[in-house]
């Protein structure tokens, strides 16, 4: 048992999904596929004597996802301290990623001597009843470039992938409510969400992830006057680009917003998923650009030999 202990989770997009509602949370879910990033969210766990205090970037606040794990794993005492270069609220699945690395460092700290698939299946459940999103701890577990063919936890859920590890870029123009939209009626979304999921399997390329996402934002009538300007401009450049669920922000492969004329955040898939850790992770300097390096160390491998490190 150790005082403190620190998890890195990266950032998860979700491109295109399809809602599962369940009275038990581990069940519920959704269905689709997305990208994990190399920008994601480190957070540290102290063992405490009072109130759990949350901070994320230095600012105290308040995440449903994080109290829900505190209470699940009996750490009330704990002060949870988060640091991320994502906007919060901007489909960059956050939330799960502070609930995730609560449960990681928590197992840690407090020696609860909880499997891997005990700890996603925590903050997956805490996530599902805070309403802040159906599929991205489970993603964000798994890392790369996820698709979530069945819909919840570990045990329940079930996820394959697209073996690829491209260049990412993105543009975040401001939030979305991921409640107030799992909240309304999701039909015609799960609709499109299942046509996109079964047209991926059949031909599971990143090209064809970015423009299913497109059509999906389009056809679940989700797309934001930003996001739909800022996808004209890169096709308009001989690119392509889509909509990150849920948040008014744009995202593309390789440079294609670049190449559109816009000055985006650049990072990378990140190949493995949720690590417990005994420092950050991400090396991004402050305004959230990786150079080469940084993307190696990123990727979980050393920039000279290309193997990788071993996890904590």
């Amino acid at each position: 048992m150790t005082d403190e202990a620190t998890a890195f989770v990266p950032g998860h997009v979700t491109g295109f999904f399809s809602a599962h509602p369940d009275a038990d949370p581990s069940v519920a879910g959704s269905r689709g596929a997305g990208v994990t990033l190399s920008h994601g969210v480190d957070v540290r766990i102290e063992r405490g004597g009072g109130d759990a205090a949350v901070t994320l970037n230095g600012e105290a606040t308040s995440v449903d996802a994080v109290s829900g794990v505190l209470d699940a794993l009996d750490a009330t005492d704990a002060s949870v301290a988060a640091e991320t270069p994502l906007p919060l609220g901007a489909g960059f699945g956050v939330s799960g990623a502070m609930a995730l690395g609560t449960a990681y460092a928590v197992n840690a700290a407090y020696d609860r001597a909880r499997t891997e698939n005990e700890l996603v299946t925590v903050a997956h459940c805490a996530e599902v009843e805070a309403g802040t999103g159906l599929g991205d701890v489970v993603a964000q577990a798994r890392g790369g470039l996820p698709i979530r063919l069945d819909p919840g936890a570990p045990g329940h859920g079930r996820l394959d992938g697209v073996p690829a590890s491209p260049r990412v870029e993105y543009l975040s123009f401001g939030s979305v409510s991921t409640e107030e939209v799992l909240s309304g009626d999701t039909r015609a979304l799960t609709a499109a969400g299942e046509r996109a999921l079964s047209d991926l399997r059949e031909r599971p390329t990143p090209a064809r992830l970015v423009s299913l996402s497109r059509r999906f934002a389009r056809e679940a009538d989700l797309l934001t006057d930003h996001v739909a300007d800022a996808v004209a401009a890169v096709r308009a450049a001989g690119g392509d680009a889509a909509m990150a669920m849920l948040g008014d922000t744009v995202f593309a492969f390789g440079r294609d917003l670049s190449a559109a004329g816009y000055d985006p955040e650049v990072c990378s898939v990140h190949a493995a998923g949720a690590t417990l850790c005994s420092g950050a992770v991400d090396d991004a300097d402050e305004t959230g650009r990786a150079d080469d390096s940084d993307r190696a160390d990123d990727l979980g491998t050393d920039p000279d030999d290309g193997t990788p490190p071993e996890r904590v």
